[in-house]
């Protein structure tokens, strides 16, 4: 069974999500809050979600903010940061912050569940927008961080920016699935290592 929490502001988006992933076999949904403050308050060792899904734009502490404190106090809950935001400032942000995945608004309540089931098989979703801006990122600024990424994690990522599954990834790469999953992790443990979110902001501005 996995439990998952969420922290979204908006009611109906919020209770769609939640109804949705309790119809779903072995999923169960309890926590799911409009703030991080309110969700705190409702977090314990007893209640604490294996996932926690977290909108950015909220009311009072922004989801970045909360996910520090969440993390700090609860730092084996993964967190999919589950958003409208597609700037390079909030992904690399929410990165080093400490999320394992992202994902935008639009994305499908399928696709939703399966990034969820991928997250606790080892894998990091990530929306193909998001992946891109990682392309980008590693593409046109060299400086920052120098061959950070290996010549098959750069072609996963070119993967995910195509939209292609875990599965077919796989396929086109010719390697297991269980392959691609730990190659996606590492892609987020090196981001998390080796990125500071001043220092990406300030590159991708052409600062440095």
């Amino acid at each position: 069974m996995i439990s998952v929490g969420i922290i979204e502001d908006d009611q109906q988006i919020r209770g769609l999500l939640q109804h949705y992933l309790n119809q779903q076999k072995n999923f169960v949904c309890s926590l799911a809050y409009g703030s991080v403050e309110i969700f705190r308050k409702h977090l314990t060792p007893e209640t604490q979600p294996d996932v926690l899904l977290m909108d950015i734009g909220l009311p009072g502490m922004s989801g970045i903010d909360g996910m520090k404190l969440i993390k700090r106090e609860f730092p084996d809950i993964d967190i999919i940061m589950l958003t409208v935001y597609n700037d390079a400032d909030k992904i690399f942000q929410s990165l080093c912050a400490g999320a394992t995945g992202y994902l935008l608004k639009n994305t499908p309540l399928d696709e939703i569940r399966e990034g969820i089931e991928l997250l606790k098989k080892g894998g990091s979703p990530m929306s193909p927008q998001i992946a891109r801006k990682v392309v980008e990122y590693f593409s046109t600024d060299k400086k920052a961080l120098p061959s950070l990424l290996s010549e098959k994690e750069n072609e996963i990522v070119i993967a995910l920016v195509d939209g292609l599954s875990y599965k077919l990834i796989a396929d086109r790469l010719n390697i297991s699935i269980e392959t691609v999953r730990f190659h996606i992790k590492n892609i987020y443990r090196k981001l998390h290592v080796h990125s500071k979110a001043e220092v990406i902001s300030k590159s991708l501005k052409g600062e440095i």
